[in-house]
């Protein structure tokens, strides 16, 4: 039999080659001849062919979203969602022969009909945008079309916003979904209703925050005249921290990743002026990283009040460098100049002729002097004073003191696996790159590599207690492992928290309190195992992998022992010896 597959998620891209390749793999199985497509808008040139798809007997396509289907017309195509494929490729092979139809143009009606439904909009955005941005649309978009409902969804990931919401579509649109867990810019949303959660609450109840967002939804001039409910507010001073970061990071990345290259010509090669190693660390570390701070505060404040507080921001941010103050004095001047800008936008009253001077001349001299005065006279020192304590205990912490630290960084990392807890572990570890301190970063990095990885070997060592399609997921988690997504884990933890979430701490704050008892320094806040691969990016590199190994083990083997067994999976184990 001949099949070809076409998979086509457009915000998870990851989705779409994981079930090309599972349903791949089982149709070859069968004896079948395949021919496989994963859509991709940027590489048209990888579609399957005319004559290809003349040739198949059917077609089974994987997709959410709308799909171009005029290709398709004239040959049985079978339909499934990607969650649905997912579950048992088997089955979903077994259904597509004997289900497919024969495709033939949509009829007005239908067209009429789906015009009809609900329209929303959304956009997904997490600290990081490497994840959660898109998992959180994949699941939105799955339970959309469950409920027939018209959603587009922009995602604001690393490598910028794909899939843009046109403004037709924004018009158009009944509501607004933001599912961030970082301040998106609104201004083309204005007049519409809009509905905020984070992308965690999106991904694990998507079909209830569809139908909240169309119920609960007001008008964003509503939502951000200082009568917001007392729970958005609780929640607003976490939503500007993340945001901060998430500008900073890359910042962050680029500076650790300069240094540790630097490194790569010899530890001390850089002190030697007109060498490659000193324009590396110039860059780096004179440059990069002097940006943190300043990067840090001003996109806080710009969390809070928008652009008019990004100047005062980076001027407070700077100050903190300045003083002494590192990352926790950035965090708090950015948060005094938001406040301070967002409350002279609020209550300072201008003649009609002067509003216009507001934002390019008001704000930015008053909420800067603010801030500045505040910085220098009241809490620079104290707070710069604080962290030189805090730097100093780090790097003089005694074995015991580093175990218990290591053992709870390892230990946030892994407990909501890219939720709150994961994001404050590592953020401070983060901020202390500033202060030179980089063995906490060591820590954070491994532990947050160890619940992928090890759920991924127990899928391996205990075999009969997975089904295949937790076998094949096992394996998409190893790779996302080794690249520091501890997100890779979710498919488990939301499955069988109370077995894997305790596993998956064990095994994390085993490996932060190796890593921090062999005493291992990371100079780059990314990249995995992948960081490995730059000479010095960490000391005593075997030592950091045998943390690694020891904590991916523990929660493999832990997990392995407390599983129960898929009934499914060991009422055919019999059949197939």
């Amino acid at each position: 039999m001949k099949l070809a597959i076409v998979t086509a998620c457009p915000n998870g891209m990851v989705t779409s080659v994981l079930c090309a390749r599972l349903l791949d793999a089982a149709a070859q199985r069968q004896g079948w001849s395949t021919s496989v497509e994963v859509v991709d808008a940027a590489h048209p040139e990888r579609e399957l062919s005319a004559a290809t798809i003349e040739a198949a007997e059917w077609v089974l396509l994987v997709a959410t979203g709308p799909v171009d289907m005029t290709r398709f017309i004239g040959k049985k195509v079978f339909r499934i969602a990607p969650a649905q494929a997912l579950q048992d490729v088997e089955e979903v092979l077994r259904r597509g022969a004997v289900e497919a139809e024969v495709y033939v143009a949509a009829e007005t009606p239908t067209v009429v009909a789906s015009a009809q439904a609900p329209r929303l909009v959304a956009v997904t955005a997490c600290p990081t945008g490497v994840a959660h941005t898109f998992m959180a649309a994949e699941a939105l978009q799955q339970a959309a079309k469950r409920l027939g409902f018209d959603l587009q969804v922009e995602t604001q990931g690393s490598v910028g916003a794909r899939n843009p919401l046109s403004a037709a579509a924004i018009a158009e649109a009944d509501v607004v979904l933001l599912a961030a867990d970082i301040e998106v810019a609104t201004e083309r949303f204005a007049g519409k209703k809009i509905y905020r959660c984070g992308t965690g609450i999106a991904l694990k109840q998507s079909e209830a925050t569809l139908k909240k967002a169309l119920a609960e939804g007001k008008q964003e001039s509503a939502a951000s005249d200082g009568k917001a409910p007392a729970k958005q507010e609780k929640s607003g001073v976490y939503k500007h921290l993340l945001t901060g970061v998430s500008f900073m990071l890359p910042m962050v990345v680029a500076g650790g990743l300069m240094i540790a290259l630097s490194f790569v010509f010899g530890i001390t090669a850089f002190k030697e002026e007109g060498t490659l190693a000193a324009a590396l660390m110039q860059i780096g570390g004179e440059t990069a990283f002097k940006l943190m701070v300043p990067l840090l505060a001003g996109y806080i404040a710009w969390s809070i009040a928008d652009r008019p507080g990004l100047a005062p921001g980076m001027i407070g941010g700077l100050l903190a460098s300045t003083l002494g103050a590192g990352f926790i004095g950035g965090i708090v001047a950015g948060f005094i100049a938001g406040y301070a800008a967002k409350a002279i936008s609020r209550y300072v009253a201008l003649p009609q002729s002067l509003e216009a001077l507001k934002p390019i001349l008001i704000i930015p001299l008053f909420a800067s002097l603010f801030t500045g005065l505040v910085m220098i006279y009241v809490v620079g020192k104290p707070v710069a004073g604080m962290l030189a304590a805090l730097t100093h205990f780090l790097d003089s912490m005694g074995t015991t003191n580093a175990i218990l630290l290591g053992v709870l960084l390892g230990g946030m990392m892994c407990v909501d696996l890219g939720g709150p807890i994961n994001k404050a572990a590592y953020a401070f570890s983060v901020g202390l790159l500033a202060s030179q301190s980089y063995a906490p970063m060591a820590a954070t990095m491994a532990a947050g590599m160890v619940p992928p990885i090890g759920l991924g070997i127990a899928t391996f060592i205990a075999r009969r207690k997975f089904a295949q399609t937790e076998r094949e997921a096992g394996k998409a988690a190893l790779v996302l492992g080794l690249c520091f997504i501890s997100e890779g884990a979710i498919p488990f933890a939301a499955k069988d928290p109370l077995r894997v979430i305790p596993a998956s701490i064990a095994g994390g704050a085993l490996t932060g309190a190796l890593s921090m008892y062999f005493g291992c320094k990371l100079m780059a806040p990314h990249g995995g195992l992948f960081v490995l691969a730059i000479p010095n990016a960490i000391n005593h590199a075997l030592l950091y992998l045998l943390a690694i190994v020891a904590g991916s083990l523990l929660t493999a083997v832990v997990y392995a022992l407390v599983k129960r067994p898929e009934a499914v999976e060991l009422a055919m184990e019999p059949a197939k010896a």
